[in-house]
């Protein structure tokens, strides 16, 4: 009789606190995301001065990444950053054809960009160089909405080419992107 008064007690106490725990919970989600975001402040002001240094500790040239193989619709990526004072002073992200065409200056994938995304290459790819230029940090560089795949690869290669600024490695970074047929 004394264990099932323990267990039924103990049962009791465990569910309670389950009931608790969820009832208080949108209480501590609000106290989380307050210091969550405290803490990306500060996160956001260390990554700034984190930043600031390892910028300073870049090699001055010019750094180029390309991509091998063209995407089901004729584009690859081509991307290359200036370094000078240590500083990123030029960046050009750019998709290109085999003709070498760039996406950008193409009249009308910017209109169909535009019609179905409210953006278009003309648009995101200069949004994208002049963040990187004016933040100098890739992970600063901001998603151009509508432009989410874009962005996604920028986001991607421009650690690759700090990387290499960081090293002084002025060699050609070539990707061999897998290209998924739709």
């Amino acid at each position: 009789m004394e264990l099932k008064k323990t267990l039924s007690t103990a049962t009791l106490l465990l569910a309670s606190t389950f009931v608790l725990a969820a009832c208080g919970g949108a209480d501590t989600e609000t106290e989380t995301e307050s210091s969550a975001a405290a803490s990306s402040e500060v996160v956001v002001e260390s990554s700034s001065e984190a930043t600031s240094e390892a910028a300073a500790e870049l090699k001055d040239g010019t750094y180029t990444l390309v991509e091998k193989n063209f995407d089901t619709r004729g584009w690859k990526t081509e991307f290359s950053i200036t370094v000078v004072d240590g500083k990123i002073t030029e960046s050009t992200y750019e998709n290109v054809n085999e003709a070498g065409a760039k996406k950008s200056e193409d009249a009308d994938y910017q209109a169909r960009m535009v019609e179905k995304a409210g953006v278009g290459p003309a648009d995101y790819f200069p949004a994208l160089n002049n963040q990187l230029v004016e933040k100098q940090d890739p992970e600063a560089v901001e998603v151009v909405t509508g432009a989410t795949g874009s962005s996604d690869t920028f986001k991607k290669y421009a650690p690759m080419l700090v990387e290499a600024a960081e090293a002084g490695d002025t060699t050609t970074i070539e990707i061999d992107n897998v290209v998924e047929e739709e």
